[in-house]
């Protein structure tokens, strides 16, 4: 995947992906609580202020769940595949835009982050932020240009529905993080803990 972006650059749409099983964490990640509400509607929220339209990607099963309730949605048109399928579904449903992709576990992402993301769009397929933790591509907060969109359906005919070595392959440059641990995920109970006391300890303290 080589192609080269020319002229006026796409619109780009929100995906928030909510449709993982959730199996470490042993409950539903996208309606744990970080900011005051489920974490699915604080992602579509923050996603929402850098893009034209915003979607939430979720598996059939999931419609009627009160904390993705209300918000415009995207199925899954594949089972048991992971996010690329989320991705794939969204680019089938509107493949003539761009994309900025998000999972919905992520709670120290930051508006600054993305607004750096998306002013680095340019003459790439996919910009993306190199992981602070191994220096490899972080797909699920990433812009994937229509371009991609044949690149994505070929790897899903393949078998190959791990988003990070589609990116890998794809050669892209990667933007470094401002902060490392904008992109850290919440996979575990254990995780859940830690991730309540690390936001706790950012929030300012109340003048006297």
């Amino acid at each position: 995947m080589n192609a080269v972006i020319e002229g006026a650059l796409p619109p780009l749409h929100g995906l928030v992906l909510s449709g993982g099983a959730s199996r470490r964490m042993g409950r539903d990640k996208a309606g744990l609580e970080y900011h005051g509400q489920p974490q699915v509607r604080w992602a579509y929220a923050l996603v929402t202020r850098h893009c034209e339209r915003t979607f939430v990607s979720l598996r059939p099963d999931q419609q009627q769940d009160p904390a993705r309730a209300g918000l415009p949605r995207i199925l899954d048109a594949h089972d048991d595949i992971g996010p690329i399928a989320g991705i794939a579904a969204a680019q089938a449903a509107h493949p003539e835009v761009a994309w900025l992709v998000v999972a919905c576990d992520l709670p120290f992402l930051t508006d600054d982050a993305l607004r750096l993301l998306v002013s680095r769009r340019g003459r790439h397929p996919v910009t993306a932020f190199r992981s602070a933790h191994d220096g490899l591509p972080e797909p699920l907060c990433a812009i994937y240009e229509p371009a991609t969109r044949r690149d994505i359906l070929a790897a899903i005919e393949r078998g190959r529905h791990c988003p990070r070595k589609f990116l890998i392959a794809a050669g892209v440059p990667l933007l470094e993080l401002p902060e490392p641990s904008l992109l850290d995920n919440v996979n575990t109970p254990q995780d859940h803990d830690t991730a309540l006391a690390s936001l706790r300890e950012r929030v300012p303290e109340p003048d006297a």
